[in-house]
């Protein structure tokens, strides 16, 4: 069966599932749902529900199959439903010792039943197996196509204790939600704990918990810290309370009372909403993973910990000692509670320390978001499908709401602590620049008029820094103050970008409001004549770009003139730098260097020349050359400039290079209709969504914003002013094609093999429901 938009890859589940109440259910809804957010108009995700003993219950729709593990029966009539289902093209299985534990050989011997390729993901890998279990775990790994684990330790122990062939295992970590991160003093008065320190555990609840080594450490915490609060969040497990009822949970009330702690204990004893939980997470001052039990591989309530940001203190289980690293956290012993204790101390008695710890965790935790999370799953499955699966990036919804959190009555604020604005970072033009771009664009896209409002505050912005010679400056701080950086920095490009934005403004002249348009004209008119004196490459180039837009609102001889005048400045240093194997304007490529060509092109589109036309053609080229790969896009580091005849760095790429090029190629295409140039901004557009060196989300769906970068392993966490507003760029300007794409893909998909897609490097979005 051929796969293509109208039939996407289907990928089973096996697994249990909500509303069953049970960590691995949870991991699997939490992982579908990121799959579906990422992929869903090339995967479809549906669920073999697991059941046991006399338990049933009412799922959601993508539930396509039950399993009663407890007979033996169904396990084989499973086989051949799913063998003759030609919608499935994979399997997954979450592999839990106990799940199958009742019909071990009724498991086994599904697996060698089933046709499709078996992927199975292990949730607990136990270290020194006896020859038995080895065996058991050898066969079940020998007839699955492929063996996910969460942690190395684990993928380690499968290596060189059962011998499993390495090639065979993909260490994808447990995934971790984005969240807000909203403000401890907010989250705290919202939940009646203001005043309070808060130490945390959550999950269902049973003495593996260990929870009393907590409360046994308690009187000595609250001894210097009289304002603790610990907070027990959970049910009791369900097949604890099958067994024994509520037996444990009673036994630690009876440890609060004897200890006369009612005041600083609090149990929860519910199952949270997920938002709820994660406020609470939030507002933890210091997690506390106390499970007893040493081959516990991964525990996902520890990593929810992780992406909240918590100072964590956790017995040594292979996670914890594989995660927290000294600037992460804090390892004691099982049970010891005089260890926890001293740790608990030692952190609330050190501000700046609890804070260095969040940083350095949410470092830590990021690459492991559900969205990334998803983006390695759909690799893998990819990988094994023998062309039938063909992952294709949904493209997500325009979300505003970074930028709007970023900006304040005088403008768009330089930069971010994470997702939270620093204002002593104050603003500049180029940020402002280019959110009234972005806000134009929006407007022009969408006719939402509470956009006028951003528009008229980055105008305004613009006009309080031009000076009285037209040209602009830079720096302001928070008190609305000229910086000495002004008169330290060349401000050519800053001069370059204000041009760009006001001549798009005024190219809008029919759709903006009158009295917009004419501001930004007489801001334009003062400063036509500093742009005579402009030499900046890229200063140039923007200049060239704004003076464009004018033209096409206002004719006037000026503009033309000017654009021809710099125009040929580029030319001359096109002319002098360029040779064979380098043609292009400088012995080097920096940053935003698609302005160039895109310079060029803008020049022969005005005057017909076709000097200019080979020029912005045969430069373009040379660029896309040395930035596109078969891997997706690899912009210029802003570590290591490319110098002509070197290599480039091979890391710290930024958000600003991949939109300018993504724009620069819609412009490209627009004039010459070459479908290469729509291909390659599908391709660049895919790097903020995870088809990257890192293969990790730049764009976050959570807040909007946009992380500042790529480095060497990790992503730059801030989300400040250029990379968010560089996004947005990109993502309006991809805008306009998506159902061109959605039309072409389908039509690439219905005539072509897989193999000669991806020989082309396609690599294919479609559009997301939503504004």
């Amino acid at each position: 069966m051929k796969n293509n938009l109208n039939e996407p890859a289907e990928i089973l589940f096996i697994t249990s599932y909500p509303p069953r109440v049970c960590g691995i259910a949870t991991y699997s809804q939490d992982l579908i749902k990121a799959l579906n957010n990422k992929f869903s108009n090339s995967l479809t995700v549906r669920v073999c529900a697991l059941e046991s003993g006399n338990s049933s219950y009412s799922y959601p729709d993508e539930v396509k199959y039950i399993l009663n593990t407890s007979l033996a029966s169904g396990y084989g009539k499973l086989a051949s439903d799913i063998n003759k289902d030609d919608q499935i093209k994979i399997v997954l299985i979450q592999h839990e010792f106990g799940f199958f534990k009742e019909q071990e050989e009724a498991f086994e011997q599904f697996l060698y039943e089933l046709s499709k390729p078996v992927v199975i993901e292990f949730h607990t890998v136990l270290p020194d197996p006896d020859e038995i279990l080895k065996s058991k775990i050898a066969d079940i790994a020998d007839v699955c196509k492929s063996v996910i684990v969460m942690t190395h330790n684990s993928a380690e122990i499968l290596i060189n204790q059962y011998n499993i062939p390495e090639h065979k295992i993909s260490v994808i970590a447990h995934g971790t939600h984005l969240v807000p991160h909203l403000s401890k003093v907010y989250l705290k008065k919202k939940y009646g704990l203001t005043g309070r320190r808060v130490l945390t555990t959550f999950g269902l609840l049973s003495s593996g918990k260990s929870i009393e080594t907590t409360l046994e450490a308690m009187p000595s915490i609250i001894k210097t810290n009289p304002d603790v609060i610990f907070l027990i969040i959970g049910k009791t497990h369900p097949e604890v309370v099958k067994r024994e009822g509520e037996v444990y949970r009673k036994k630690l009330e009876s440890i609060v009372i004897l200890n006369k702690l009612t005041h600083h204990v609090l149990f929860v004893d519910r199952y949270l909403p997920l938002p709820d939980l994660l406020e609470y997470l939030q507002l933890t001052d210091i997690y506390l993973f106390t499970s007893n039990n040493p081959n516990q591989a991964v525990s996902g309530t520890f990593v929810y910990a992780m992406s909240c940001a918590c100072p964590i203190i956790s017995t040594p289980i292979p996670h914890a000692k594989e995660v927290l690293t000294k600037d992460i956290g804090i390892i004691f012993d099982f049970c010891n509670s005089r260890q926890l204790a001293d740790g608990a101390v030692k952190l609330l008695n050190d501000e700046p320390l609890r804070r260095n710890i969040s940083t350095n965790t949410l470092q830590k935790i990021v690459s492991t978001s559900w969205e990334n999370s998803a983006v390695a799953h759909a690799m893998l499955f990819e990988k094994l499908s023998s062309s039938k699966v063909l992952t294709c990036y949904n493209l997500p919804a325009i979300n505003l709401s970074h930028l709007k959190q970023m900006t304040t009555n005088t403008g768009i604020i330089q930069f971010s602590k994470i997702n939270q604005p620093d204002i002593s970072s104050g603003y500049t033009v180029d940020d402002n620049a280019r959110a009234m771009i972005t806000m134009c664009m929006y407007f022009k896209l969408t006719g939402d008029n509470k956009s006028l409002v951003y528009i008229r505050k980055y105008l305004g912005f613009i006009s309080l820094c031009q000076q009285s010679g037209g040209d602009f400056f830079n720096y302001v701080d928070s008190f609305i103050r000229f910086t000495g950086q002004n008169r330290t920095v060349n401000l050519d490009d800053s001069n370059g970008r204000a041009l760009w934005a006001l001549g798009y403004l005024v190219s809008l002249r029919g759709l903006l409001p009158e009295d917009i348009i004419s501001k930004a004209m007489k801001i334009i008119q003062k400063a036509l004549p500093h742009i005579e004196t402009m030499n900046s490459t890229r200063a140039m180039a923007f200049a060239i770009k704004g003076l464009y837009y004018c033209n096409s609102a206002s004719k006037s001889p000026e503009y033309p003139e000017l654009i021809k005048l710099l125009a040929g400045r580029l030319v001359q240093m096109y002319r002098h730098e360029g040779i064979q194997n380098w043609e292009w304007f400088e012995g080097y490529l920096t940053y935003a260097n698609s302005i160039l060509p895109e310079a060029m092109l803008y020049t022969w589109l005005l005057t017909g020349d076709p000097v200019y036309e080979n020029i912005a053609r045969v430069s373009f080229k040379f660029l896309i050359s040395q930035t596109f790969n078969d891997n997706g896009i690899d912009v210029i580091s802003n570590k290591s400039w490319l110098t002509r005849g070197q290599v480039s760095g091979e890391f710290g790429e930024q958000p600003i290079d991949v939109a300018y090029t993504i724009m620069t190629l819609s412009e490209f295409y627009e004039a010459f209709s070459d479908e290469e140039y729509r291909l390659k901004m599908e391709t660049a557009f895919n790097w903020f969504l995870g088809n990257n060196r890192l293969h990790q989300i730049i764009y976050n769906p959570c807040t909007g914003g946009c992380y500042d970068g790529m480095e060497e392993t990790h992503v730059n966490l801030n989300q400040g002013a250029e990379s968010t507003l560089s996004y947005l760029m990109a993502r309006l300007t991809i805008e306009k094609y998506s159902n061109e794409t959605v039309t072409n893909i389908e039509k690439n998909i219905n005539r072509q093999s897989v193999s000669h897609l991806k020989a082309l490097n396609i690599k294919p979005f479609f559009v997301g429901k939503g504004m």
